[in-house]
Parts: C-alpha cells; structure tokens; sequence
C-alpha cells in the first residue's frame, strides 16, 4: 500500500511513510493500546511522560496515522459532538461547563506539547469563523451566542459578528453574519500525528505497525503475529471497532470526504480572507469544513457519502465522486474568486467514529482492565488529546480533575441491527442534504431537518 495516497496530508509529510516492524510474537506489558491514531498515541505519550517505568505497546493494523488521524481536516478545537445544552441536561450546568473548559485548555495543551517537542505541525492559533449566509443561519448563531452565555461561558468565548466582522475574517459570498471563537488551531493532521509517534517512541514505549489485532479481552490483546498480556488493554479504534469482534453496534463508521486546491495566489488569498488561517464553516445542517493550510492551499470537507451496510470499512469507500463533486461545487459558491473550476489537486475520505447517543466517551473497568475512548464525531483532533491525559490517569489511579469530567465511564446504548440503522442514517443524510437546498431557496427553516438531526442524536 502506498501510504502517501491515503491524503493530501500523507503525501506532504517529509518521512516515507515505511512501516515499523510488527509485533515479533507473544509480549508481556504493563498497558497494550490498541490503535496508533491520535487517542492511542497521546495516551501512550502521557503514560510514558508520567510513569518512564511502565511497559508500554501501542499496536496498529497498518502505520501510525492511517485513519482519520492522517485524513481529517485539521481542526485542533474546543468542540465537542454533545452540545453544552445537552451536556447540561444531562449532568448539569457546573459539569458541563468543566468540560467546555476543558476542551478550551486542551487545544493549548497540544500546542504546548508540540512546541516542546519539536513537532513542525504547521500550528496557527487562529480560531474558527462560523458563517451565516441566510436568515435562518443567521437565526442559529444567534441562538448559539445566547446558549453560550446562558450555559456560562464568557463573552469572548463566542462573539457574534455582524456582516462586515465576519466578512473580514472569511469573505465568502452572500456572507450575512456569524460566530468567531478563538478556542481553534489550524494543523497539518499528519504531521501531528507522526511527530507524536516519534515522541512517544522517543519517551519509551515500542509501537508495532501491521500488527492487526483480531480480538481484545481481559489482559490481553490478541494479533495474527502473537498476543500482547497486560494488566490494562485499552481499545482506541474509533470508526475502526465495528470490525472487533462484539464491536459491530458500539459506534457506526460515517465517511467524510475532502479535497484540497492548488495554491493559491496572495492576490486570491486578499479576497478570501482567513489572514490568521482561522478554520471555517457555516450555519447549514450537514456539516462542511475547511482552512488555510500553511502552504497556501483551501482544504475542505464534508458529510454527505453513505453509510454502508453492516458498518463496512474499506478503502473502497474513501472515494464518492458524487461528493467530491458538490464539494468543489460548493467551495465554487463560497468563494466565487476561484472560479467555475476549482482547482482540486488532491481528493480523499475516510471514516469517522459515532455513537448512538453522539456522546464521546472514556472510561476503564477496573474489574477488567479495559479502557477505551472515541465517539468523537469528527471532532477528535483536540478531544483525543483530553482523552489521552484522562486515561493516563484512570490507568495509573490518579483522581483529578479530568477524571471527573462528565464523559468519563459514560456508557453510549448500542446502535440499532441492521437494515435498521442503514435505513435510519441514510435517510437522515438525505434529508439534511435537501434541507439545506431548501432552506437557501426558501429562507425558513427546515422542520423536518431539525427533526430528523435530533432523531439521529445531533
């Protein structure tokens, strides 16, 4: 496999992507993590940081990197896929609050550790600008400045901007209004991810790469080449754990495509915006996404390719022309400057992890010894990082303050057999899809969007 094609932030790291050698056959350790993505590799490099005593195996079916974690779109943010009104009700206030805050200090904390180091991960602080180009988008930042503020969170946390503020930061055609909040940075996916394999293996434990692991139980964790006994066996496979066996229903693999331009000329990026690469969106249902990428580029992304029945994974499903389409038609729209055809040079997807209560979690049984964590919804560049510290201290018995986040030890229910959920996610893609049409052309809101978002647990 050539690993440099899995993305365009593959193909642009400066190392040749050449596998480690596998697991060599049956090894005791102190933790098997199972999954080199962010969650696994942060949870090894904080293990390792605390306790340099600790044997540590981190094992990966193929390199560190090779899911969302060298795919995604490059969003270090404060984000979380349960929204702070939800979160409130269902733990309170106070609670949900920590977490939000938590989630602020962590895209800190994985700059900080970047910087100390030497992880070149095209790091730029500069927030995210959230766009209204409708009334009814206009409608929802409102309501989310509101929320914010209700919830507690300060002024600056989230700032309403006017037509001329948003357009300032990201002058997008037909821009009405929007949010900007500061708690994002811009990053090179993969380079991130890679630096922080190197550091982990730099601070002491051993990562194996091809080194599929076929089944996880209490104490150990089992691959064609051996088996890893340990104490502690902690599964961060995120879109990937359905293929575990009595895995299937944990989380569903959704796909989320991207392309990425040329670069861009400065005269091009005067007319943009995004001087401080802040990542951008907007107010529709089905999410989109993008930044300035350090090298002058737009990359960008979004839902929209099916799910596929019994929750396959495959490299088969990277590639939705159909989506690739809308996405340069859509950045076509955005930003008009590039022209009727805009200039993609690379396009990829891959599978993200959700789970039925869109509710990421982390959590370790102590009667078993197994710890996990993911749920993420897309939003795991930053929330993979707070999973790391807190399972650094669930394993080693540390209470702190992360450990009494609300996430930890939540329990998402099972989603439903098939062709149930094929049926349910499907539609509810198309319907968010039309709504968004529909709302564009109509200026009202789409009822049965909204609907269908909180039936599917958006």
């Amino acid at each position: 496999m050539r690993y440099q094609e899995l993305s365009h932030w593959m193909s642009t790291v400066d190392e040749p992507l050449a596998p480690l050698p596998a697991l060599p056959g049956d090894t005791d350790a102190d933790v098997v993590i199972v999954g080199a993505g962010y969650t696994g590799l942060w949870t090894a490099y904080y293990l390792a940081v605390a306790d340099p005593t600790l044997r540590i195996v981190v094992l990966e079916a193929e390199i560190a990197g090779y899911g969302a974690s060298g795919r995604n779109g490059g969003w270090c943010s404060a984000l979380l896929p349960t929204s702070l009104p939800a979160l409130a009700r269902r733990h309170g206030r106070p609670q949900a609050l920590a977490m939000q805050r938590a989630m602020q200090h962590t895209v800190t904390e994985v700059g900080r550790v970047a910087a100390a180091e030497g992880i070149d991960c095209d790091w730029r602080h500069g927030g995210t600008v959230l766009l209204a180009r409708t009334d009814v988008q206009l409608g929802r930042a409102r309501a989310a400045v509101d929320e914010a503020r209700d919830h507690g969170l300060d002024p600056d946390d989230l700032v309403l901007l006017d037509t001329a503020g948003a357009a300032a930061r990201c002058a997008a055609e037909g821009v009405r209004g929007g949010t900007y909040t500061p708690h994002c940075a811009a990053v090179h996916p993969a380079k991130l991810v890679r630096g922080l394999a190197r550091a982990v293996r730099r601070h002491g434990a051993t990562l194996y790469e091809r080194s599929p692991v076929t089944a996880i139980r209490p104490g150990a964790a089992v691959t064609p080449h051996g088996t890893v006994r340990a104490a502690v066996v902690v599964r961060a496979t995120e879109a990937y754990t359905p293929m575990l066996p009595g895995h299937r229903r944990t989380v569903v693999p959704v796909y989320s495509l991207m392309v990425a331009t040329e670069p861009l000329s400065e005269a091009t990026w005067q007319r943009i915006g995004l001087a401080d690469r802040e990542t951008f969106s907007d107010y529709r249902h089905l999410i989109v996404y993008g930044q300035r990428t350090a090298d002058g580029r737009l990359a960008f992304g979004g839902r929209g390719a099916p799910y596929h029945f019994g929750s396959r994974v495959s490299p088969d499903h990277d590639r939705e022309p159909r989506v690739f389409a809308a996405l340069r038609r859509t950045l076509g729209e955005l930003f008009p400057v590039l022209g009727p055809d805009v200039p993609v040079a690379r396009a990829w997807g891959g599978p993200l992890g959700v789970a039925r209560d869109w509710s990421a979690s982390v959590g370790l049984d102590r009667s078993s010894g197994l710890g996990w964590a993911g749920g993420y919804v897309g939003d795991g560049v930053g929330t993979s990082n707070l999973a790391g510290r807190t399972l650094a201290d669930l394993i080693r018995g540390v209470e702190s303050e992360l450990t009494a986040l609300p996430w930890v030890g939540h329990r998402s229910p099972r989603w439903e057999p098939e062709p149930l959920r094929w049926l349910a996610i499907n539609a509810g893609l198309r319907v968010m899809s039309s709504a968004d049409g529909a709302e564009h052309r109509t200026g009202r809101t789409a009822r049965r969007a909204t609907a269908f978002s909180h039936l599917l647990g958006h």
